[in-house]
């Protein structure tokens, strides 16, 4: 079954390049800044991401995990598994080369796909333009295991890095979409229990308000990953039927007060762009050193495609040196 789905995913990429190329051959680009490399990287995405509206989560996972990737960077750093507080983790360290740095990453997909297997190429970015060692999370998923587990296993995790006696100056916090947003619960929850809290964040188009309509989730959805309708039943699957505002899970609700220096990237034209915008008001607002970079006429994540777009390469360039600042 795991084989059919990885099939079908493949002729549903093939055929939106093709289409790809006959409309942009007829009608010139989606966007007029746009190239060819980054309307395929848009459009591709964006065809298996709504195929799975009919097919569900299990094929999302199975689909996207079974497409190629390309991390020219692996060689140059090692990978080891590890397990923190009984959360599975993975360590990306630049090879032959010590740092006292550590990057704790989150990685996105909803709460209900993504894995690190698939941020090989990211994670080693981050290790090499950061000069630290890099603590890839890997939490559960809904829907099998309802939200807060998501939450539950990325705060654990932390505490017990920190327990091993990791300084807290030392330490950041990064995640993309849904794990841009499971960096900033963490922070707070940390806060909260008076615990030390790591040096900064970077949170690279973060998901802050699951439920928002309006806006641009209307106005870029031809432009970006999906639609609201396909954000809409992630959060529900995830949320399983508990409170969506809780501040861990809608962290436009969280008290950011206290929280140490923010990066926040959001794409130009991603649904998410009102929402992340609002997000860093109200970071500001609480009082927290927040720096607010807008990708220009990028899409949602373009830094999961840095080995095929010098935009997303240099946005995680600018993350990965925002947060090496910072843990001097």
């Amino acid at each position: 079954m795991r084989l059919l789905r990885i099939v079908e995913a493949f002729f549903v990429a093939l055929r939106e390049v093709l289409a790809t190329l006959v409309r942009r051959a007829r009608r010139g680009p989606r966007r007029p800044t746009w190239t060819l490399r980054i309307e395929l990287a848009q459009s591709v995405p964006r065809a298996l991401l709504m195929r799975s509206k009919q097919r569900g989560i299990r094929w999302l996972r199975d689909a996207l995990a079974g497409l190629p990737t390309v991390a020219p960077y692996v060689n140059n750093v090692t990978f080891e598994r590890v397990t923190l507080g009984g959360v599975p983790c993975e360590w990306c360290s630049p090879r032959e080369r010590e740092t006292f740095r550590t990057i704790v990453y989150f990685h996105g997909g909803g709460y209900v796909f993504g894995s690190l297997a698939g941020l090989r190429d990211l994670l080693s970015r981050f290790a090499l333009a950061g000069d630290a060692r890099v603590l890839g999370v890997e939490y559960r998923l809904a829907p099998e295991h309802p939200f807060p587990a998501q939450q539950d296993d990325c705060l654990t995790a932390t505490r017990a890095l920190l327990a091993t006696g990791t300084e807290p100056k030392r330490v950041a916090l990064a995640g993309d979409s849904a794990g841009g947003a499971l960096a900033v619960a963490t922070l707070c929850a940390l806060r909260d229990a008076g615990d030390p809290l790591p040096a900064a964040a970077a949170l690279i188009c973060p998901w802050t308000e699951p439920f928002a309509e309006g806006g641009s989730m209307d106005t870029n959805a031809p432009f970006d990953f999906g639609d609201r309708e396909l954000l809409v039943g992630w959060a529900r699957a995830a949320i399983a039927g508990g409170d969506a505002s809780d501040p861990r899970f809608t962290v436009a609700n969280a008290r950011l007060e206290g929280l140490p220096p923010l990066l926040i990237q959001v794409g130009g034209v991603e649904i998410l762009y009102d929402q992340v915008l609002r997000f860093a008001q109200r970071a500001r607002a609480a009082g927290v050193m927040t720096s607010l970079e807008r990708l220009p006429e990028m899409f949602h994540d373009v830094h999961l495609q840095a080995s095929f777009l010098r935009e997303g390469a240099a946005a995680l360039d600018t993350a990965a040196r925002f947060l090496y600042d910072r843990t001097r």
